[in-house]
């Protein structure tokens, strides 16, 4: 009929558009990740920080989840492994005349630690920012789709412990925004695929249903 060709005809054209970006973004990855290192370490642009940092997060998900340290035990035999390597390596180096572990002066940079403040200050605003407009209901879809995922992640949370689900949380944190920087094109135009396939199926489903359902006359109110 009239109705199904005019969607099909849209839906077309549709697919002649070019994709656009996933969640029609207009900066690219690097930049909303927040440029600098914190973006090249997650982007493995600076691939031996990101293989450090993996190694890291996969050694101490390891000693919490398989040893079952505790925390503040695995912080104290950390702080008298690296005490006793210190000790033996400085005794050694007055024996032996090696060369004694310096001490530096800073440990870390003025400029890192201002520019991960400023980064962690910026994203923790505005996440602040659009949980207030969603809470508030602005976006009445948006705050049903939060609820709705907050119920999923707190029944999955019964079943998978906080380590496996802060691992899991970093790891594709590490992962996920180097493979879509690697295969952004192709990303993109998978999810505009998905996108109008959905908004196809919603249409046919509204014309061939919704619009067929039987409506009452809608009753003036008695005015007095």
């Amino acid at each position: 009929n009239r109705t199904m060709s005019i969607i099909y005809s849209s839906d077309t054209e549709d697919d002649k558009k070019p994709s656009p970006k996933l969640f029609d973004r207009r900066r690219s990855i690097h930049q909303i990740l927040g440029g600098g290192k914190v973006a090249d370490v997650l982007l493995w642009n600076d691939k031996r920080a990101s293989a450090a940092l993996l190694a890291g997060i996969a050694v101490i998900w390891f000693l919490f989840e398989v040893v079952e340290y505790n925390l503040v035990s695995l912080l104290c035999h950390i702080f008298i492994t690296t005490m006793l390597v210190l000790f033996i390596w400085r005794t050694g180096a007055e024996i032996f005349k090696w060369r004694a572990p310096g001490i530096p002066e800073t440990i870390l940079d003025d400029s890192t630690f201002r520019e991960f403040a400023s980064i962690s200050q910026e994203k923790f605003n505005q996440f602040l920012s659009k949980v207030l407009y969603i809470a508030c209901g602005n976006d009445l879809k948006l705050f049903l789709l939060t609820n709705v995922s907050l119920w999923i992640l707190s029944v999955i949370g019964n079943y998978i412990s906080t380590v496996n689900l802060l691992f899991f949380g970093l790891l594709c944190l590490e992962t996920l925004p180097f493979l879509y920087y690697q295969y952004e094109e192709q990303v993109d135009n998978l999810a505009g695929r998905v996108n109008r396939q959905m908004r196809q199926t919603y249409k046919k489903f509204d014309s061939e249903f919704l619009q067929k359902i039987p409506r009452g006359p809608v009753k003036e109110k008695k005015t007095r």
